[in-house]
């Protein structure tokens, strides 16, 4: 008997029932690019080397820091100034050693992205709510090489899931992002279209959330409830079931209410000014960003 067919196999048997054999198979041979290893990344992987995918290329240009440890799957005090995309590799060697995971510790830009996603089947969005034009060229270049990507916002108590198609809107026009934005506007724009829905009741405390030096609240409950929701849908689009609900769709699912909300949301111009205008009434570092990033566009 082959012994590394046998490991896998006894890892993944109690998949099946849920996962047909030739199901599983489909997902072995996979290959998920998964940019970012912090929060939601560094989950993405841990769920879906368990869920049987075989290969990976990971990318993240950071270490571990102690503020990490409250919801990052590879955070613990002897992986702390370690870097993530190293540690979160051996993590997933431990699941199953014959993994196959290909490093990227580097930061996607226009200039690598095809580099990052050249033998991917499918693309994963884990990348810092902040970095808003990694973000971008991570989708544009996925629709380009013709795959699935994959946007889950972990906000306030809940997750919001949207999946970009090589023929559905693409990531830009869902957003109502322009080449003309400046950066804090984009970021804006982001975040206005990544909530389908969220209670004022529970929204957050906007005093905690500072655009200048990236830093925001989410909870490791949040983050792992998007590694759930993706993992399914991973599961979904690599083995060919139904093909997936596509934006302008978009899903919310909040435990913490009890509430599960799937809109439809076309692009309006309008609104969008209107949406970013309230997001820069409240949030006072928002205006300071976009006003710096005026002035520096402005002296050049």
């Amino acid at each position: 008997m082959n012994t590394e067919s046998s490991f896998y196999d006894q890892a993944t048997q109690r998949n099946l029932g849920l996962l047909t054999e030739d199901e599983q198979a489909m997902l072995r041979r996979s290959t998920v690019a998964i940019a970012g290893m912090g929060a939601v990344g560094g989950h993405y992987l841990i769920a879906l080397a368990r869920l049987g995918v075989g290969r990976f290329v990971i990318a993240d240009p950071d270490i571990f820091e102690v503020a990490n440890l409250h919801r990052q799957a590879g955070a613990f005090k002897d992986t702390l100034g370690k870097s993530k995309v190293e540690t979160m590799a051996n993590m997933a060697r431990e699941i199953n050693p014959d993994i196959e995971i290909q490093l990227f510790p580097y930061a996607l830009d226009e200039t690598n992205i095809d580099a990052f996603l050249v033998e991917a089947d499918l693309a994963l969005d884990g990348i810092d709510f902040f970095q808003i034009d990694a973000r971008r060229a991570l989708h544009n270049g996925a629709r380009e090489k013709g795959i699935y990507s994959i946007t889950s916002g972990p906000i306030g108590y809940g997750a919001s899931l949207q999946v970009f198609g090589p023929r559905s809107m693409t990531f830009d026009r869902y957003f109502g992002i322009t080449d003309g934005m400046t950066r804090a506007e984009r970021i804006a724009a982001f975040a206005a279209g990544l909530i389908p829905k969220l209670s004022k009741a529970r929204a957050m405390d906007s005093s905690r959330i500072d655009f200048e030096t990236e830093k925001g609240p989410a909870l490791v409950s949040s983050i792992m409830l998007c590694a759930g929701i993706v993992t399914n849908e991973v599961m979904r689009i690599l083995t060919r079931r139904e093909a997936p609900l596509c934006v302008p769709h978009a899903l919310f699912f909040d435990p913490y209410a009890r509430s599960y909300t799937h809109v439809r949301r076309p692009r309006n111009r309008w609104i969008d000014r209107v949406v970013r205008y309230f997001a820069f009434r409240k949030y006072p570092s928002l205006v300071r960003l976009h006003e710096t990033e005026k002035r520096a566009l402005g002296a050049a």
